[in-house]
């Protein structure tokens, strides 16, 4: 019966104690290691001794531990050889036959102190090693050990060793003199030196090289992302080009090529890591591959945003790489070709990973002293804005624009806050109640189906229930109540940004930015912040320290918080009539008209929207004045004035009175007076509609015709549909002339010149018979003709 070892059972290794454990382990690595180094003082001992015997050298085959001791058994040999047998004891006698039968005591070395009667031992003879070791001449190098870790097998330890290869000193010598010799050769034949042409031709070769491996690997990778996502991490690797000659546009062509795929590969839905149960599950082949996929784009995206980053901050920090074969100037070119790839992908990629630290990047680069790079993100961000259609990445920009001004000490570009006005909100949640505002869609329950549904009704209704849920679910578009909230939340960090400027930084250049963002949002402000806002606007006016645009602003903000909501409140907003009123007469009549934009805004809300409460001496008042404007401004501006004053004449009634010459009334007009209220404008005419009937501008000659007839809705008088449907804002911005031509253009005329002259003969006569009927008539009335200052008045006339 075989003694076979039992294998321990699972409980019994838990009992185990893991000091035990690592005690068995320590001793078993602590034998490994004694049994090594005794196999290495024996091959020590084995060279020691070969190395002698070559060197025919005669050395002991064990060193004596003490020389005295062996000097003193010598001494007694001798002295026992010399002492004859006769004068020996009989036990003495008997004691060295007894030895000399041994064969140990013939081998043994006498100046040794171990006993004689030890266990024998399994020693080597060294000299029969040595003479089994092969003869080899003295110029054939040694060749050394290298001692690796033993094998262990059922025998034992099997020591391992390999040997060491030893050159041969004089061929390397050899070698490396004629090294040397081919280096000095090299050294002394002199490199071809290119001319600027030759160099010329050699980058445009390299250069064209790179683009094909660029377009190549793009080219794969948009065939079959899926398969060839790994080539994504060879294009990212020429981002570190290092050929001086062709790195900057290398690096600039694969930024644009990655932003590229990257816009036209991911996918439309944002991918999320898995969890470690999810990674545990078996799943299919084409599950796995997706999954290949999806984390081989995360991670490819992230490094190339990182790398899009380190650019951008090493331009920022003018930092120089010492690895780098870029130089500083280049950096900035690098630097806008990584700002325009962000700003791509902030607007094409809105849904996918790492928006938010694209947001991060691309904010404060908004504020960048310089004007490319900060337009650039601007422009993104609008861009952004108009198309969010739900809000999510609206609300992560506020956000982080919010941090920036408030980090910032409200020390920032206008056009930073100025971006909020593209904001897509037009309505926010007010009620608390979401039911009233998104009505969710209800089933019935269990209970109520089986109290008021038979049994094939409920069948029917299960299936109706189950369609409608399908439907529902299909149709993937966000609830409104969801849509409310989002823009609630964003457009209360706007208006906690506005008002902080409104309270800390009144004299801040952001105040016009912060005006116009309320006159826009001011509808959706709540009610209970009202009187207070409308103080704070009037003191502004009132301080005199705003330039006549920055209080425009603020009257329009007032208006559109009348016009809303505000309209249950009982506030009299004739100090905003009085300033808009005396306002007119400092706008810019020149290139700069765009302040007359605002103007027709703040008419159209103080007079349209809010006709109940305004009187008719009021009224006349600002259509005097805006008529009296018309004649100042440019074409485009006046064409809207008049558009206004068209309105009020529809609007309001008995307006004719200022089409009247004989209507009376009571007082003088005092035009530079700047109460609207107190001028006297019912005792005035618009005798500026005539001159406009002559100006030079079609548009503007039809809308003076226009209203001296009175402005009817019908008949000859009426204005064409093109006009009439058109606000006045629509007006000014359509018959703009910023390109400093005529709009709409002058259709060239060019008489000939034989008319020409005839047109002059015939003046020229007509002009000599009036003055020789009038000489005529003057010597019968004995009365002297004054030609010179007849002609001066025929030519004036």
């Amino acid at each position: 019966r075989k003694n076979t070892k039992r294998v321990p059972s699972f409980r019994k290794l838990l009992r185990t104690s893991q000091i035990k454990l690592d005690n068995k382990l320590k001793n078993k690595q602590f034998k490994q290691k004694s049994a090594a180094k005794k196999y290495r003082k024996q091959q020590k001992k084995l060279r020691e001794a070969v190395r002698d015997a070559i060197s025919r050298k005669p050395f002991p085959l064990e060193e004596h531990k003490k020389k005295q001791v062996a000097r003193k058994w010598e001494e007694k040999e001798e002295e026992e050889e010399a002492l004859p047998l006769d004068m020996m004891d009989e036990d003495d006698l008997k004691l060295m036959e007894d030895l000399a039968q041994k064969a140990s005591f013939l081998t043994r070395d006498l100046s040794s102190n171990e006993p004689v009667h030890i266990k024998k031992r399994k020693h080597e003879n060294v000299i029969e090693k040595y003479e089994k070791v092969p003869r080899r001449l003295q110029t054939e190098p040694e060749k050394e050990l290298i001692h690796l870790l033993p094998i262990k097998d059922k025998s034992g330890i099997i020591p391992q060793a390999v040997e060491k290869p030893v050159l041969n000193v004089a061929h390397e010598e050899k070698e490396d003199t004629e090294d040397m010799e081919e280096a000095e050769d090299v050294n002394e034949e002199p490199l071809p030196v290119l001319t600027p042409e030759e160099m010329a031709v050699q980058r445009r070769q390299k250069l064209q090289e790179r683009k094909m491996h660029i377009a190549a690997l793009a080219s794969a990778i948009l065939s079959e992302p899926d398969s060839n996502i790994k080539k994504l991490k060879e294009l990212r690797a020429m981002l570190m080009e290092q050929d001086p000659n062709v790195a900057v546009i290398v690096r600039k062509l694969v930024m644009v090529s990655l932003m590229e795929i990257f816009k036209d590969i991911a996918p439309s839905y944002k991918i999320r890591p898995l969890t470690e149960a999810e990674k545990a599950t078996k799943v299919k082949k084409e599950t796995q591959k997706l999954r290949e996929f999806e984390e081989g784009l995360v991670s490819q995206y992230k490094f190339y945003l990182e790398n899009l980053e380190q650019t951008i901050k090493d331009w920022k920090q003018r930092k120089l790489k010492k690895s780098n074969v870029i130089s500083l100037k280049a950096y900035k070119g690098l630097a806008e070709i990584a700002v325009k790839c962000l700003c791509e992908l902030l607007v094409a990629l809105p849904h996918f990973n790492f928006h938010n630290n694209i947001i991060v990047l691309i904010v404060p680069l908004m504020n960048d002293p310089s004007k490319m790079i900060s337009e650039l993100c601007v422009e993104a961000v609008k861009k952004l804005f108009k198309q969010d259609k739900l809000g999510y990445a609206s609300l992560g920009v506020v956000k982080v624009i919010s941090g920036l001004v408030r980090g910032r000490n409200y020390d920032v570009r206008p056009e930073v806050l100025k971006v909020f006005l593209h904001l897509r909100i037009k309505e926010v949640e007010l009620q608390k109640d979401s039911e009233d505002i998104a009505p969710k869609k209800k089933f019935m329950t269990y209970k109520e189906k089986r109290k008021n549904l038979s049994r094939m009704q409920r069948k029917w209704k299960k299936a109706e229930e189950k369609l409608e849920r399908e439907l529902l679910e299909a149709e993937a578009s966000e609830s409104k109540e969801k849509k409310l909230k989002l823009h609630t939340e964003t457009l209360n960090i706007v208006f906690v940004t506005y008002f902080r400027i409104l309270k800390k930084a009144q004299k801040s250049p952001l105040l016009p930015a912060v005006l116009e963002g309320l006159a826009k949002f001011a509808h959706l402000i709540n009610v209970e912040f009202f009187d207070d806002l409308l103080i704070v606007l009037h003191s502004l006016i009132a301080s005199g320290d705003l330039s006549y645009r920055e209080s425009l602003h603020c009257v329009l903000s007032a208006f559109h918080i009348l016009s809303g909501q505000g309209d249950v409140l009982n506030i009299d907003p004739m100090k905003f009539y009085t300033h808009l009123y005396k306002t007119l007469f400092s706008l810019h009549a020149g290139g700069t008209n765009e302040d007359v934009g605002i103007v027709l805004q703040c008419l159209d809300v103080m007079f349209a929207k809010r006709r109940k409460q305004v009187s008719q001496q009021r009224a006349l008042s600002f259509l005097k004045r805006l008529s009296i404007l018309a004649l100042h401004v440019l074409p485009n501006s006046s064409v809207g004035i008049l558009a206004t004053n068209r309105v009020f004449m529809q609007t309001f009634p008995r307006m004719d009175l200022l089409l009247d010459n004989e209507s009376q009334g009571s007082g003088v007009y005092l035009p530079e007076l700047d109460e609207p209220e107190h001028c006297n404008a019912q005792n005035t005419a618009l005798w500026e509609l005539h001159l406009l009937q002559r100006h030079y501008h079609p548009t503007v000659q039809k809308f003076a015709s226009h209203l001296i007839a009175g402005a009817p809705a019908e008949g000859s008088g009426a204005l064409p549909l093109d006009f009439s449907q058109r606000s006045a804002t629509e007006l000014f911005e359509t018959y703009c002339m910023k390109g400093m031509t005529f709009n709409p253009p002058v259709a060239s005329v060019t008489p000939r010149r034989k008319d020409t002259f005839l047109q002059i003969d015939s003046f020229v006569d007509e002009e000599l018979n009036k003055q020789l009927q009038q000489h005529i008539s003057d010597t019968a009335a004995h009365k002297p003709l004054d030609f010179a200052k007849h002609l001066k008045e025929s030519s004036l006339a």
